[in-house]
């Protein structure tokens, strides 16, 4: 005990010591406190890092860093505007015949038998350090024919001790683009490229005999050469100029340029990573990406962090020109032609649970937040106009809000193949209108949606060459003008209608049998009984009885497929800002039941499906428009969807986070943004100063409760000494 009152003082002083300095919960390490390094989290690990087969938003956040196509879009314009990236100007777009002779601009589309992109690159472009690219003193491959004892000592690509990089080439696209047919990989546009890019497809059934042969000479799986097999869609012309010849005519395939699939890859990646034994140790091009981009991933542990540092043998780039005068008011013009990227490091935890990664926002250990719906009162408030803006609480941390609305859409699509809501018919059509009216989407998404979104008044999300705004772009069948802005019609107009498709007050003027209509979801939690209540109480506004019917998702997807569902939710995230791949989804050919396509509906009218053919190779013009506006205003009147929302995306940043300006379109944004690193530690300091108070008191609570142990003890031991000097008298 002794002991204890010994020790107590000091370790009282070693607790107040320890608040002099840095944060005790601080997650980072002390030496980067001021270092220049961007904090974020994802939930969902990334599946893919290989180009040719990413195609998910967790995974092109990385992807995005790593890789350069030839294209990319400009980051401050809008509507959004394809640039040159690796490229040295925008690709020399050519139209030939079938005897291939050169056709003149303005020709009918239909005598175009072939378009020829040529893009030529920038000369001194560098891929990062990797040792696929490593040779010995006399120019050979040093990691190229590894053996199990090379390997023994291998556990992650840094365990490599020599690196090396050569030159960016045209040979390099033009080796990504033949990636696409490889039987080992599956990359999920080669069904569509194979339509478009000339002899992609038999290229792949070429690849597949190759790999077979290939398979019973050697009895294990080896590399493909794919330099051995030329394609005809996709040639070197010289070292930094490659031609892509595709069918017909499709302007959109210059959006595919700008995505991470048409980027290049270097062969001796390639031939490095196919080795046997790195695969077991996840050392594959889908772990670790080659790259020419700003930034390269250095550690990849997807369950705990992966770390983004800057590219050494990056070539350069500055922050673009051409921002508006609302960029300006910002600040996002403050760094016009200074050199990117600004911020060395990008370091992104695993957070699966959302309330931790709140947390760590707050108190300023994570750069910048989404909003979920736990958090959203604590972080957004609306004003009196409607806006959103963020609450007090979040002014005085210096946090700010930004909006952008997404290139998104979510709707409730009608199966026009179903007798009793699908058809042509004006009893059907006159329903799915009635429907249409009484599903309030603004009630949607106030209440579920928490205001982020806009509700919908057809296809073409906004921000997309397309989209209609104010009086000329509502939907007359579901909205009047009213007030400089568009207000749902009443209620009464829909019973109407339901009453003209000979269902008035919800029942079958036929049959005398009330109205029952089947909602197809996947399999709902608790939390979203609300939402699926909510959407009955919708459809009982018309006295009609709506039957949920949940499924998990395989099972839903086998219903749409066949067409045996009668009304389900869907959406849609489009992948280049052009309104073709919004209206595609009702094109008839592209319906699901038969040929599997995007088109869940089943819409096919024959008018819309001629229009759409028409339009859908034009460039962006006056004449594009009306046809356009033509095609929405047919989608309108037929009602195969309840148009629904366009989401918006919320976004919560730092003061010191800076350069922000969001879009779902283009995600090579990293390289754009800036960190005020010594802000960012003062405000990190100041949010995280340990409370001493209750150590305090429970040191003062732990030494008061000892101190009668501590009194009875000191008797108990005075007792024992005079009982004992006593008995030593007695003997004596």
């Amino acid at each position: 005990m002794k002991v204890l009152f010994k020790y107590l003082p000091a370790l009282f002083v070693v607790s107040l010591s320890a608040c002099g300095g840095d944060s005790w919960n601080d997650p980072y390490p002390t030496a980067d406190v001021d270092r220049n390094i961007l904090y974020s989290a994802f939930a969902e690990r990334p599946k893919h890092l290989d180009p040719v087969q990413s195609y998910s938003s967790n995974e092109i956040m990385f992807t995005a860093q790593v890789y350069e196509p030839p294209l990319q879009y400009h980051y401050l314009k809008r509507p959004y505007k394809l640039v040159p990236l690796s490229a040295t100007k925008m690709p020399v777009v050519q139209y030939v015949d079938k005897n291939g002779r050169r056709l003149t601009d303005g020709i009918d589309n239909e005598k175009i038998a072939y378009t020829i992109y040529e893009i030529s690159i920038k000369p001194g472009i560098r891929y990062q350090p990797h040792p696929a690219f490593a040779r010995n003193e006399q120019g050979k491959f040093l990691y190229h024919n590894l053996t199990a004892r090379d390997l023994a000592k291998v556990y992650k690509l840094n365990d490599f001790p020599h690196t090396d990089t050569r030159e960016l080439t045209a040979e390099d696209f033009v080796f990504e683009i033949k990636r696409l047919a490889h039987p080992r990989l599956h990359s999920p546009i080669f069904g569509l490229m194979s339509d478009y890019i000339v002899g992609l497809k038999e290229y792949s059934t070429t690849l597949k005999t190759a790999a077979k042969k290939q398979l019973r000479k050697q009895g294990k799986d080896t590399y493909l050469d794919l330099n051995n097999y030329a394609l005809e869609g996709a040639q070197v012309v010289d070292s930094h100029t490659y031609r892509i010849k595709i069918k017909g005519k499709y302007p959109q395939f210059m959006y595919w340029l700008a995505m991470p699939f048409f980027a290049p890859i270097p062969w001796e990646a390639e031939r490095f990573y196919t080795q046997q034994g790195l695969a077991e140790k996840n050392i594959t091009l889908d772990w670790y990406p080659v790259g020419t981009g700003p930034y390269m991933l250095t550690e990849n542990n997807p369950n705990l962090v992966m770390i983004l540092e800057k590219n050494p043998n990056f070539h350069g780039e500055t922050y673009p020109v051409g921002g508006t005068t609302e960029d300006m008011k910002k600040g996002l013009l403050a760094d016009v032609g200074r050199p990117l990227p600004f911020i060395s490091k990008l370091k992104f935890y695993r957070d699966k649970e959302s309330i931790p990664r709140w947390n760590k926002f707050l108190q300023g250990y994570y750069d910048a937040s989404g909003i979920g719906s736990d958090s959203f009162d604590q972080a957004v408030q609306i004003t009196g106009q409607g806006e959103a803006t963020v609450t007090e609480a979040m002014r005085v941390q210096g946090i700010r809000l930004e909006t952008a609305v997404a290139t998104s859409t979510y709707y409730m699509g009608f199966n026009m193949l179903d007798p009793i809501v699908g058809g042509f018919t004006d009893s059907a059509r006159r329903l799915r209108q009635a429907i249409s009216i009484a599903v309030d989407y603004e009630e949607y998404v106030s209440i579920f949606a928490n205001g982020r979104g806009i509700p919908a008044q057809g296809p073409i999300a906004p921000g997309i060459a397309g989209h209609r705004y104010g009086k000329e772009g509502i939907n007359t069948i579901v909205y009047d003008w009213e007030n400089e802005k568009p207000r749902r019609k009443p209620i009464e107009t829909a019973r109407a209608l339901l009453a003209e498709a000979g269902y008035p007050n919800g029942i079958n003027v036929k049959t005398s049998a009330p109205l029952v209509l089947y909602f197809d979801v996947t399999a709902r939690g608790a939390e979203d009984k609300s939402k699926l209540d909510w959407m009955r109480k919708q459809f009982q506004k018309l006295s009609i009885q709506l039957v949920v019917r949940s499924t998990d998702y395989n099972r839903f997807q086998d219903k749409i497929r066949k067409g045996n569902a009668q009304i389900f939710e869907w959406g849609w995230n489009a992948d280049y800002p052009d309104p073709e791949n919004f209206l595609f989804l009702l094109h008839g050919p592209q319906r699901k039941v038969g040929n599997d396509g995007e088109n869940a509906a089943n819409y096919d009218n024959p008018e819309y499906n001629d229009l759409f053919e028409e339009m859908k190779n034009m460039e962006d013009s006056p004449e594009r428009q009306k046809i356009i506006d033509r095609m929405v205003k047919i989608l309108r009147h037929d009602a195969p969807w309840l148009w629904g929302y366009h989401p918006k995306d919320y976004g919560l940043y730092h003061a010191w986070y800076k350069n922000v300006k969001p879009n779902r379109i283009s995600h090579n944004n990293m390289k754009y943004y800036r960190i005020d690193a010594n802000l960012r530690g003062k405000k990190r300091h100041n949010w995280n100063k340990p409370v001493l108070w209750p150590v305090v008191a429970c040191l003062i609570v732990l030494l008061v409760g000892l101190v009668p142990g501590v009194v009875a003890y000191r008797r108990k031991e005075r007792g024992i000494g005079v009982e004992n000097l006593r008995a030593q008298g007695k003997n004596a």
